[in-house]
């Protein structure tokens, strides 16, 4: 079992900047991916950035790309969301997940988001313009 928590999220201006924390624990060794997934109220959820666990690759939307940057800390088993120059386009609700079942995944599978079997509660950002 893998229990997340979400914290970091809030109300920003366009242009500015937050940084997402997601606090894993229990079994966190045998996670192989951990992501931030995003849902707007309407809309489905969708992938923003993910990081295989061993070896750091990553995997972004290109809608955040060069903006947003993923990054683990194994030594306090954080994951973390730097957003910067965030839009008012990237208000949703922001979930951490991780899967420990899948050894390998495409970009495409991993932001995909149907293999992933913790989920965090969410956190809230806001972007006003």
């Amino acid at each position: 079992q893998v229990q997340l928590m979400e914290s970091g999220g809030g109300a920003v201006p366009a242009g500015g900047s937050l940084r997402l924390s997601c606090a894993a624990s229990g079994d966190t060794p045998s996670i192989r991916y951990l992501a931030w997934f995003r849902q707007r109220p309407g809309e489905e959820r969708e992938g923003v950035a993910v990081i295989y666990t061993i070896g750091d690759r990553t995997y972004y939307a290109d809608s955040v790309k060069g903006r947003f940057t993923i990054s683990q800390d194994n030594t306090k088993n954080l994951l973390l969301l730097q957003m910067n120059g965030l839009k008012p386009e990237d208000t949703a609700m922001y979930y951490c997940a991780a899967d420990t079942l899948t050894p390998i995944m495409t970009a495409a599978q991993a932001l995909g988001g149907k293999t992933y079997n913790y989920w965090g509660q969410g956190t809230q950002v806001t972007v006003s313009s």
